[in-house]
């Protein structure tokens, strides 16, 4: 009795320590997994905030250039949601002490920044022209955004250094909770053991004790009564403590599994019937052929020899096993981390082995995400720069072949031949727009747009386009909001979509277009950094084709990316349609399974107002005889730029950087219009050049040029109010047009 009092008490107090260490570990482990989510919530809320310093400066000087209203307007939508996210900043900080200093000095200067614009916007109400013009020259607040997107430099490095930290800290508690609900699951296997051996012990006595002598029974009959109330009690102490195990084995998150060395289950918690499906008399073999194993790297499968339960019953001990399980049919695949040790019997030989697996499926889930973007955040920064190069070189070679084909009528081949070199030009210059477009460096013209009869419209286009072996269809609801979106990008997008899902059914197929209102809640932007939590219009095109494997939809929105035979695809389609959607404020998602069909849903921002109608066909232009300054760094294209403006009629002035144009300026160089290039080397762009040229020259009138732009120019992919450009590469009649529209013609 004493032994198994001793047993019992020394096991209870072992097991509640190990469960005070287990919990503490879990807690622990939730807290870091939190900390990363919101160290993630802080990334998004600084994305967020970024652009909105320089919006509240551009708009303020906007209105002190032109008085028109809409800056006012601007200039107050930026300023409040400026003002909310640096509350939410704030909010998300309050927890850290550096950084809470740091945003609230950050704060100071923001409400400094805003004063200053709303000064400035008093002083062009009053009309008071030179006291606006004394403080843009102060140049107090652009000094204060850069101070601004600076502090933001700074608050983004440290939340992703304390993400690395965080994370490396999750994986070791995780390791920790492993190992430690691990030994529980051994201690109470062992204390079950003792107890039940003790037991036995203990009644083997008693059975001696009754049967030593018949003729002490007598006296022993009240020591027996004794016993038997010692033994009784002892039992019932037992029971107690087997339902306090039970109890912790059965609540524990991680899935358990005790075999014997034949590989059938002995002992399962209910943790094990819902993460690995595990039923009641399935032994380990028929449970792995639920699904097919690999490597954490999702690709290369997993051994035999290699599977948790093989490897524990060789006598390895490990922890932190990672390997993901794509089951057969039904459910989604699942990442887990497995622990294991074997189980030996009284002579050291292995009798079994105990199994504990943790679900990292949601962690695996946010850092791919989090990966993904960063990957193609960086592959459109990479490919806007090349574009806007390549467009500089496309703007010489489309103009002077256009000159070739004018000139060389009377040679028909030759001109021919120049017909060739245009064509292909025109076709790079495509291909060109779908790169900016992904990058997000494409300067859009949004209007309000009723998407239903877009979707219609485009339908109709489709049925030649698509053969009679595609079947199109519509599920349009009647009171889905309008979008405020560029209706042309968004018909090449459903172009691209459609095209896709085409040849994707080579025998023929259905095509489906859907159109509703939907809300996506905090929880649906928890597993989507990359969306904001609000009333969205969704747009879903679904085909009932091929599908797509995971390694193929990772990567469908890289430039270039293909799946289709040499030469029957450029891989630029949905690249633009990913660049367009983000741009436009948007959220892309991809629904695929091989062989079941793909459904890709666009989710885009509602407009308020009434659908725009379209605008009226340009009139005819004329040519010019007006003097135009030309600023733009490459030689090739200024010379250009020159020859065109000659035949159109200008007379032109063309400097290679913005010093260059001031020098003229302050000499007090005659002109009529500032034709200048947005990026441009020399620590000056062309709205920097444009907003010194308005100091010493108000009203002067500005055309701009870029084969992409960049937030001197563009919000959020949308041009300032009254600011007029000429995308790269451009045609003769374009850059006639534009110039006619700058110079009020």
């Amino acid at each position: 009795m004493a032994s198994q009092r001793l047993i019992l008490g020394s096991g209870l107090a072992i097991l509640l320590v190990i469960s005070a260490a287990s919990i503490g570990l879990d807690v622990k482990s939730r807290s870091e997994i939190d900390s990363v989510e919101h160290t993630l919530r802080i990334l998004k809320c600084i994305s967020d905030a970024r652009p909105l310093p320089r919006g509240v400066e551009s708009a303020a000087r906007g209105f002190a250039l032109t008085g028109d209203a809409s800056f006012t307007d601007e200039f107050r939508e930026q300023s409040a949601a400026l003002s909310a996210a640096f509350d939410e900043l704030m909010g998300a900080v309050k927890s850290a002490p550096e950084e809470a200093r740091l945003i609230t000095g950050t704060r100071a200067q923001v409400a400094r920044a805003i004063a200053l614009g709303t000064e400035l916007i008093r002083l062009r109400t009053a009309g008071d022209m030179a006291g606006a013009a004394a403080l843009v020259s102060a140049g107090e607040s652009r000094a204060l955004t850069d101070q601004v997107g600076a502090a933001l430099d700074r608050l983004v490095a440290e939340e992703r250094r304390l993400l690395g930290i965080r994370t490396e800290q999750s994986k070791t508690n995780g390791r920790l909770l492993l190992a430690i609900d691990l030994a529980g699951v051994v201690m109470i296997l062992a204390l079950a053991v003792a107890l039940t051996l003790a037991a036995r012990r203990a009644s083997r006595e008693l059975q001696g004790a009754l049967s030593a002598t018949k003729a002490t029974n007598l006296s022993l009959e009240g020591k027996v009564a004794e016993r038997t109330k010692d033994l009784g009690a002892a039992l019932e102490e037992l029971r107690r403590s087997t339902s306090v195990m039970e109890t912790t084995f059965r609540t524990m998150a991680e899935a358990v599994l005790v075999i014997d060395a034949t590989g059938t289950v002995l002992l399962s918690n209910p943790a094990a019937e819902k993460m690995l499906r595990y039923k009641p008399g399935m032994t380990v073999r028929q449970l792995r052929a639920m699904s097919n194993v690999f490597q954490a790297d999702g690709v290369t499968p997993m051994l035999a020899d290699d599977m948790p339960s093989a490897r524990a019953l060789r006598g390895e001990e490990f922890d932190g096993l990672e390997f993901v399980a794509r089951p057969v049919r039904g459910a989604p695949e699942i990442h887990l981390v497995v622990s294991g040790r074997p189980l030996r019997d009284g002579d050291n030989a292995i009798a079994g082995a105990a199994l504990i697996y943790h679900d990292i499926t949601a962690s695996r889930e946010t850092e791919h995400k989090l990966q993904q973007a960063q990957k193609l955040d960086a592959i459109g920064k990479l490919t806007g720069g090349v574009a806007h190069d390549f467009n500089n070189m496309l703007t010489v070679i489309t103009g002077t072949t256009e000159t070739l084909v004018d000139s060389l009528r009377a040679q028909p081949k030759l001109a021919q031949t120049a017909e060739l070199i245009d064509r292909a030009a025109e076709r790079c210059r495509e291909l060109i727009q779908h790169l900016l477009a992904f990058a997000r460096r494409q300067p859009l013209e949004p209007r309000t747009v009723d998407i239903n009869g877009t979707v219609v419209d485009i339908a109709k286009l489709l049925r030649p386009t698509l053969g009679e072996q595609i079947e199109i269809s519509s599920v349009l609801a009647s009171d889905v909001a309008s979008v405020h979106i560029d209706p042309s990008q968004l018909a090449n997008s459903l172009l691209n979509m459609a095209i896709n899902a085409r040849d994707a059914m080579p025998n023929g197929g259905k095509l489906l277009f859907e159109t509703k209102n939907i809300v996506l809640d905090d929880a649906y932007a928890a597993v989507n950094p990359d969306i904001t939590p609000g009333r969205y219009v969704l747009l879903a095109v679904s085909d009932t084709g091929t599908g797509m494997s995971h390694a193929v939809q990772d990567k469908v929105f890289e430039p270039f990316f293909t799946t289709k035979e040499v030469g029957k695809g450029s891989g630029l389609g949905m690249s633009m349609v990913y660049g367009f959607v983000k741009q436009s404020g948007g959220h892309i998602k991809i629904y695929s399974e091989e062989g079941h069909g793909t459904t890709i849903k666009l989710y885009l921002p509602p407009a308020r107002g009434q659908v725009e109608v379209e605008a009226p066909a340009p009139e005819p232009v004329r040519r010019g005889s007006e003097i135009i300054l030309v600023v733009e760094d490459d030689q090739l294209v200024r010379n250009y730029v020159v020859a065109q403006l000659t035949n159109l009629g200008y007379k032109t002035i063309a400097v290679p950087d913005a010093r260059a144009a001031l020098a003229l300026v302050d000499k007090g160089e005659k002109f009529d219009l500032l034709f200048t290039d947005v990026i441009m080397p020399g620590g000056m762009n062309g709205r920097q050049l444009a907003d010194e040229v308005a100091k010493r020259r108000p009203g002067m009138k500005v055309l701009y040029t870029s084969g992409y732009t960049e937030n001197a120019i563009v919000h959020h992919g949308r041009l300032d109010e009254g600011v007029l450009l000429l995308a790269k590469p451009y045609r003769k009649a374009q850059l006639a047009s534009m110039l006619q529209q700058a110079l009020g013609e």
